[in-house]
């Protein structure tokens, strides 16, 4: 996507295609679906190239893990949650956003803190609870929904979107699998300014699946089908769509009976064209837009989500990403033990982009962003850890690139990070296993 004049308006929505996906890149900065960001092209390995050690070891043990009774109510031992907490202290303090909710659940127990406030105006301080947009975590439960139909026969991720969709570029042969793995060629309408635009002029905009994937085909394809990696919006958005056509129902319904009414996810939400929060709701703070400087950030709470639909439209508490992490990495309540193989085997290598999905050494999930808003979900396979950031903001501090704008008191002696990952990466640390992207 070209560069514009003006830098908080189109350039975020490029970064945000970058983290998202953060198996590739897991600076993750600010923007678009909750997307996160995702690597455009030219950094992320050839999805043909040979593939590197698996990225999940020993599936079948992961699948059959048994739930450890009490993992939700008992404590950390003090040892580790003194080193949590350290981490996580430092992590905040590095961040740059009003407040985050950081937890981590083992075995032995969870750990869960607040840090800094849900709206600096009222000074109201965050807790646990608070809901927040999760963004691109989204995608990975349409990915799921994907699995689940393919599971019971409805679909296979070997036909081709024009089943499904017609006028698709390369559409007889572009496959579901394609879509949800991000090879498809299918260019996304966060890097076109004929959706920018039109949105930073009016955040409360509602764009419907139709509009998002018209701008998107307009500008593709991007190459051959399954040649490169090239994270899109797009690609999430037309799976949407297919999982209306063949459930016959609207997505958000569909993902109630098959996800969140069956692991209890009761404070998850799918706000379709509404702009409200549930309470309590943290305010999410974004440099994105005609607006935002870095002395005055925007106040993005209520900038209409639609435009996200099933690449990043959701919203939901920590103690339900704790429940969905886990069942994401296992895919216990969710997908049978072939299908979970499946999914857990769809990594390219040691590091990548799988259905829905990302995965690094073990550590597979998402992040997330919506304007003003960034978490990190991901569990680590080796040891049955969930670890979940929210921030009520999607700023970046460190050492960013010239299109990444920062606050005013940024430091750049330190790595360029969204907030929620930063703290994530800590914690990693703390617990033995850190996520590190490969060289």
């Amino acid at each position: 996507m070209a560069r514009v004049s003006r830098p908080h308006r189109t350039i975020p929505f490029r970064r945000a295609i970058a983290a998202a996906a953060l198996t590739l890149a897991l600076v993750a900065a600010s923007g678009c679906t909750g997307a996160g960001r995702a690597p455009t092209g030219g950094t992320t390995p050839s999805v043909n190239s040979p593939a590197a050690a698996a990225c999940v070891k020993d599936i079948p043990a992961v699948i059959a893990r048994t739930a450890t009774p009490g993992a939700d109510t008992g404590t950390l031992p003090d040892a580790v949650a003194s080193a949590l907490e350290a981490a996580a202290d430092t992590g905040f303090a590095q961040a740059a956003a009003p407040g985050a909710v950081v937890a981590v659940r083992t075995p032995e127990g969870t750990w869960i803190k607040t840090y800094g406030v849900a709206d600096p105006s009222k000074k109201t301080p965050m807790k646990a609870g608070v809901h927040t947009r999760i963004g691109s975590i989204t995608k990975t439960f349409t990915g799921t929904l994907l699995m689940q139909l393919a599971e019971q026969g409805r679909l296979s991720l070997d036909d081709p979107i024009s089943h499904y969709v017609p006028k698709v570029p390369n559409g007889d042969r572009i496959t579901l699998r394609q879509l949800a793995n991000m090879t498809s060629g299918v260019a996304s309408y966060t890097r076109s300014e004929r959706f920018t635009d039109r949105y930073f002029a009016k955040p409360q905009t509602v764009f419907s699946p139709e509009e998002l994937l018209a701008v998107g085909l307009a500008e593709s394809p991007l190459f051959e089908p399954g040649a490169k990696f090239d994270y899109s919006n797009t690609n999430t958005i037309l799976l949407g769509m297919v999982i209306e056509k063949v459930t016959e129902q609207p997505v958000e319904k569909v993902m109630a009976a098959q996800i969140l009414r069956p692991l209890g996810m009761t404070q998850t939400v799918w706000p379709g064209e509404s702009t409200a929060l549930p309470t309590p709701y943290a305010q999410g703070f974004t440099l994105q837009g005609v607006h935002a400087t870095p002395e005055a950030p925007s106040n993005a709470t209520h900038w209409n989500p639609a435009w996200g639909w099933t690449a990043g439209e959701l919203i939901s508490t920590i103690d339900d990403l704790l429940v969905y992490g886990r069942a994401l990495g296992t895919g216990q309540g969710l997908l049978d033990a072939t299908s979970q193989t499946e999914r857990l085997s769809s990594f390219p290598g040691a590091a990548g982009y799988g259905i829905g999905m990302g995965c690094v050494d073990g550590w597979v999930g998402h992040t997330g962003e919506l304007p003003g808003y960034n978490t990190s979900l991901f569990y680590d396979t080796t040891t049955d850890t969930t670890i979940a950031v929210q921030t009520n903001s999607d700023i970046s501090s460190g050492d960013c690139p010239a299109d990444t704008p920062t606050l005013p008191d940024n430091s750049r002696d330190l790595s360029c990070s969204s907030p929620a990952t930063r703290i994530f990466v800590a914690l990693t640390k703390a617990l033995g296993h850190p996520f590190v992207m490969p060289s």
